[in-house]
């Protein structure tokens, strides 16, 4: 048995590997029998490369993949599109690409690649008494792909390779195969020759109608364990939606009736189990499957980690609501140290105790068999996995910690007061300075309806508005509680409990820590009337449209980094990228003609005397003129000005794209994302490494950006930046935030310190947050004079994954 390296992965294989226990799965062929090395993978297609089917032609299918992927449009603007484009053609005796949004539906099913149908069985309760209930009448519908052809049918993406190998000889957790699990999984199995390939699950109820929220949906989503971490940053497919789980309901009397909730449970798990059972022959016996590179291997499946939030872990685990679904520990002291939970545990237990004791001692509702009993190897206890979204997130954060301020301020002052102190948070809210991917509130938290952008954006920005209006221990439960989850928060918990806030902290969402494209979209794109069906032939159509787009990559017939051509968008603020580089910042690829081209002229626009100077001294630092010739340069004005009169017309840029590796975040498949740092209509911050032999934001300082713009002298173009400096306030991050603090720098004269810097000095954007302290904002202040108004700044590490790990 092999396990493959962590650097090594692809979508849905791998195309080199690190033998382990002396077994390399090699390549085989459609019947198993393995080839010689070096053999070259047959080819998928027998097509040729201009063939387009079922599209007539390239246009086709970009006109169908733009309308309805991208722009989702409706039937009738669909036809009127169509209608429009017809009469502009018939003028010159041609028609358009279709005739009918029924047209491009048609062409849609009728694509072969990606082709996994939807399928649907049915079950109810064989017998049921005279006067028997409304939900033990029903017959409950549960549909679902075959997983097995949804492998087959899986479309085929870019590969990954990366050639960053661990050089000390430690073991990386970079993927999930590089993870314990892996390795304490692929020993059992002891199947010469054969691809360790884990099955992730999760699902997690869902509702569509926000007006109402009355109609609910239960999603099951599967993808395989040997995708490397770039693929799902990147959202290349790898995670596919394979199921819709039935979800029972009855008058409002039954919802807490035992056996209806039993019912429930034991539905859930037996609709999972019916839906995996076609890979459970290849979990105990290796099975051939294509992986990417093309080849075909034996391939043995596992069950591995289920992602779910709380309450589906609760139906998961087959225990009473909370109650840990990993451990013994009890709900009025779950942050005990109790032993884990396996299978042989609570056979054991069941065989030993009657019901009452079992759900009274240990949590255990005996009559609930999890669906992993029916495959090989499988643990519900050991499997399941924390929804970060959810717990970590909305559980943790939203629910307990915001709603725990809150509480606080009520607890502690008067009404008025509390009410005072939150619309003051609120307006520190409303102050943040923007930044790309963070949306602002410009209500503070005051809205209704939570997302997980709204939380996830909101945990970002919430510690620096509530510093100095609640006591440091308030913050500090915060910071803990995000930053180290159970380790070190209830340090600093016991605020809420002397508060009279909490008595006990028992939090099982704490303890235990693609619904848009799948769900939600396909949703709307409805008529909301017996919708179901509707949206599993979208997300069919998706998976086709999907997988033809592959197709047509692999025979080079599109481009292999994106789906359509891309031309720079001035207004694209930046995203996931598959360009491949360290670190990067390149000016925008338009200069703006509205600025003079003379470097005089253009000081008294843009009101900087001293910019004459400034472009002189970068110039000689450029040159690596001695420090003495610099100052001579600087006071003979003659010598300056024959510097400056050779350099070429002066060309501004009001943006420029920064391009980083920042794999934790929404990124492209070889873990790159970029950004646009803008110089107008706002200033940007941005970080400027100064010494990169010291570590994250020690060798680093944070400057405004005032102007892009660039020159060439003596046949060499300089890209520059003009900035304004901050400078770091103590030798370390402040305390109760775990952020470093920055404050305007000032030269001799009293004025802010500017200089001219190399472009490729910065590494990327800075976000700064106003250190408020106990100052209270005017009612009608914006946000855009934040860095004007304040006399130092948080450099919030939080902004994102990839911030984290610079600003430390």
């Amino acid at each position: 048995m092999w396990i493959p390296s962590h650097s090594t992965w692809n979508q849905w294989g791998s195309e080199k590997y690190s033998v382990f226990s002396g077994v390399l799965s090699v390549p085989c062929d459609e019947n198993g029998n393995y080839l010689p090395e070096g053999t070259p993978a047959p080819p998928r297609t027998q097509k040729k490369c201009d063939d387009w089917t079922p599209f007539d032609s390239e246009l086709q299918f970009k006109v169908a993949d733009f309308l309805y992927h991208r722009e989702e449009m409706s039937q009738g603007n669909i036809n009127y599109l169509l209608e429009l484009w017809g009469l502009l053609l018939m003028k010159h005796g041609s028609s358009g690409p279709f005739e009918s949004y029924k047209h491009i539906y048609d062409t849609i099913d009728a694509i072969e690649e990606g082709d996994a149908p939807w399928q649907c069985f049915k079950t109810s309760i064989d017998e049921i008494e005279k006067d028997a209930p409304n939900w033990k009448q029903q017959e409950y519908e549960i549909w679902y792909r075959d997983p097995e052809v949804v492998f087959d049918a899986a479309p085929y993406v870019e590969s990954v390779k990366t050639d960053k190998d661990d050089k000390d000889g430690k073991q990386r957790w970079a993927d999930f195969m590089s993870a314990n699990y892996a390795w304490c999984h692929s020993d059992p199995v002891n199947n010469d020759g054969a691809m360790y390939v884990p099955i992730i699950l999760g699902s997690d109820k869902t509702t569509v109608s926000v007006g109402t929220g009355d109609i609910e949906y239960h999603p099951l989503y599967l993808s395989i364990g040997t995708v490397h971490n770039s693929v799902h940053c990147a959202h290349r497919n790898a995670v596919v939606l394979i199921g819709f789980l039935a979800i029972p309901k009855d008058d409002c009397k039954y919802d807490n009736d035992l056996n209806f909730c039993r019912f429930k449970r034991q539905l859930y798990h037996s609709s999972i189990s019916a839906i995996l059972s076609t890979l459970r022959p290849a979990m105990k016996t290796p099975a051939v499957y294509r992986c990417p590179d093309g080849h075909f291997r034996h391939i043995i499946f596992d069950l591995g980690p289920f992602i779910a939030d709380y309450p589906e872990q609760v139906m998961l685990a087959g225990i009473l609501q909370n109650w840990c679904p990993r451990c013994t520990s009890l709900p009025t002291d779950i942050d005990s140290s109790g032993g884990p939970r396996t299978n042989m545990l609570t056979d054991t237990l069941i065989a030993s105790f009657d019901t009452a004791t079992l759900r009274d001692e240990y949590g255990i509702d005996p009559q609930i068999v999890p669906f992993t009993r029916d495959f090989p190897r499988a643990d519900i206890h050991e499997l399941i996995s924390s929804d970060l979204l959810h717990q970590a997130i909305k559980g943790t954060f939203k629910d307990h910690l915001v709603t725990w301020v809150g509480e606080y301020l009520e607890a502690v002052y008067e009404t008025a007061e509390a009410n005072h102190i939150m619309d003051e948070i609120d307006r520190r809210l409303a102050a943040v300075p923007p930044f790309p991917e963070l949306c602002r509130f410009k209500q503070g938290r005051c809205f209704k309806q939570w997302t997980g952008d709204d939380s996830k954006a909101l945990m970002k920005i919430y510690l620096p508005a509530i510093h100095g209006l609640i006591p440091p221990e308030v913050v500090n439960a915060m910071l803990q509680s995000l930053d180290s989850a159970l380790r070190q928060f209830h340090i600093y918990q016991e605020i809420f409990r002397v508060s009279g806030v909490r008595n006990g902290f028992s939090l099982p969402h704490q303890h235990s820590l693609r619904h848009i494209t799948a769900v939600k979209k396909p949703w709307r794109c409805s008529s909301h009337f017996e919708a179901l069906g509707q949206m599993l032939i979208t997300n069919q159509r998706l998976d086709k449209l999907n997988a033809a787009q592959a197709d047509y990559i692999s025979r080079q017939m599109l481009p292999p980094k994106c789906q359509v051509p891309v031309v720079e968008d001035e207004d694209d603020d930046g995203g996931p990228t598959d360009e491949r580089v360290l670190a990067d910042v390149k000016l925008a690829q338009m200069k703006e003609r509205k600025y003079p081209s003379e470097l005089s002229s253009l000081a008294i626009h843009i009101r900087e005397p001293r910019f004459p100077s400034l472009v002189h001294e970068f110039l000689c630092q450029q040159l690596d003129t001695s420090q003495d010739d610099a100052s001579s340069f600087s006071a003979d004005s003659d010598m300056s000005d024959d510097i400056l009169e050779m350099i070429s017309p002066i060309s501004v840029f009001h943006s420029a794209v920064a391009t980083f590796y920042a794999l934790s975040d929404i990124s492209g498949i070889h873990g790159m994302c970029r950004e646009r740092i803008h110089s107008t209509p706002s200033w940007d911050c941005v970080f400027v490494v100064e010494d990169q032999e010291k570590p994250g934001f020690r060798g680093m300082s944070v400057v405004q950006v005032k102007l892009f713009f660039s020159f060439s002298y003596e046949g060499e173009e300089y890209p520059c930046v003009l900035v304004e400096w901050f400078k770091k306030v103590g030798r370390s991050p402040e305390e109760q935030t775990g952020m470093w603090v920055v404050k305007p720098e000032i030269d001799d004269r009293g004025n802010r310190l500017t200089s001219v810097v190399h472009i490729d000095t910065i590494l990327r954007g800075a976000h700064l947050l106003p250190v408020f302290r106990k100052q209270l904002l005017p009612l009608r202040f914006r946000h855009i004079w934040s860095l004007d108004s304040f006399k130092s700044f948080f450099v919030n590490k939080y902004a994102d994954h990839h911030v984290n790990e610079v600003a430390f």
